[in-house]
């Protein structure tokens, strides 16, 4: 052998291509493209970003990147190539378990000249966790300057019905959607705590003009409406700019209303679900001065997830989309003003998996976030 010869080591080859088949594997994983046929038109479905822990909101940076929140307590950027970032510096500690951990977040109005991300979660503190809201300035790889804006009271030891979901009206103030804890129940009728309602605060946390109960006697000010179980789904109506949610009911009795200001939606006195054991709920099904549902489901299907659709999904223009964590599905409604007229469901075969939200990116896509413990970001776009 001529001494200026290089000795290649075999095992080298194995481990290029090792890496190169991975490397096929991941790529592969990022481009899978699945068809979709809805009564309207025809879609695919595809894999934008994989290997994400249970994610849970997503909010579309102006770049066109996507921050996407992991319950157990991390936020990671998503690029379109299908690369996720390492966890960011700054996100609040969080009581991760049952339910809990971080949950939604949402960019302020004006992120592009102040950078403000929010972010919701359950949060650990004396007497047990409850939904908290935190605000930061991004910065890289990072939040800055984090401080808690607003902190569901009482705390309470429990794993479960936090909401929440984070909707910036048009005034700019913030609705926060909260659920009732599960054993707190009763709480959602009285307007001592801040549990099973829809709040209103300012971007800063204060409490704005035209919160219904501000000034009155035991009642805590940030509330907007009451008589809520579990919303885990909020949009903005793209005409109206009322805010419709949906939340879980107990076994049946999901439903959807439109959450105004002072308004009583029932629970738990009234209600179309039952006990999980059995056995009627509350008082009925109807009682004055309590709001009926715009729509529900019986069985339950545990929504999350809302996203009303504009014009740039051909067939799809004003609809709304919610996801299906229990039957792993995509539910698209069609509306006429506030009656819901047709249901379809989808993804019940291509997907297999529980969708815990959906939005429309700024590329007029509907992306979806799989509540798995290797969870997906996807873009369900027209075929054509």
């Amino acid at each position: 052998m001529n001494r200026n010869s290089v000795v290649i080591n075999p095992l080298w080859f194995l481990v290029v291509a090792v890496v190169w088949a991975a490397g096929l594997m991941a790529t592969a994983q990022a481009q899978e493209v699945v068809a979709v046929r809805s009564e309207k038109l025809e879609l695919r479905l595809e894999t934008v970003a994989a290997g994400l822990e249970h994610p849970w909101g997503m909010a579309f940076l102006p770049d066109g990147r996507v921050l996407v929140t992991e319950r157990p307590g991390r936020l990671r950027i998503a690029a379109t190539d299908g690369s996720l970032s390492t966890p960011l510096d700054g996100v609040p500690p969080v009581a991760a378990g049952g339910q809990g951990g971080l949950l939604d977040v949402a960019l302020h109005p004006g992120f592009a000249d102040n950078g403000l991300v929010y972010l919701s979660y359950s949060e650990p503190g004396e007497g047990g966790n409850s939904t908290a809201v935190a605000r930061g300035r991004l910065d890289g790889n990072a939040l800055r300057e984090v401080e808690v804006i607003f902190s569901q009271q009482p705390k309470f030891d429990s794993s479960a019905h936090f909401g929440s979901r984070l909707v910036f009206a048009r005034d700019g103030t913030l609705f926060v959607t909260l659920g009732e804890r599960f054993k707190r129940r009763d709480d959602a009728q009285t307007l001592d705590n801040h549990h099973g309602k829809v709040v209103r605060i300012n971007d800063d946390g204060s409490v704005p003009e035209g919160n219904p109960f501000a000034g009155r006697a035991g009642a805590l000010p940030q509330i907007w409406s009451i008589g809520h179980r579990n919303l885990q789904g909020a949009a903005l109506h793209p005409q109206t700019g009322e805010l419709w949610t949906h939340e879980h009911g107990p076994s049946g009795g999901d439903e959807i209303n439109i959450s105004r200001a002072g308004h009583n939606y029932g629970w738990p006195v009234i209600t179309y679900g039952k006990e999980y054991i059995g056995g009627s709920i509350g008082e009925g099904t109807h009682k004055a001065g309590m709001e009926q549902p715009l729509h529900r489901w019986v069985p339950s299907i545990s929504p999350s997830g809302m996203l009303f659709v504009d014009e740039r999904i051909p067939g799809w223009q004003g609809n709304l989309l919610i996801g299906s964590l229990k039957f792993d599905q995509l539910v698209r409604l069609e509306l006429d003003g506030e009656r819901v007229v047709h249901e379809e469901r989808l993804l019940k075969k291509e997907l297999g998996e529980r969708i815990r939200d959906v939005a429309q990116g700024p590329d007029g896509a509907i992306y979806l976030l799989t509540d798995e413990r290797k969870g997906r970001l996807l873009r369900l776009v027209p075929a054509n």
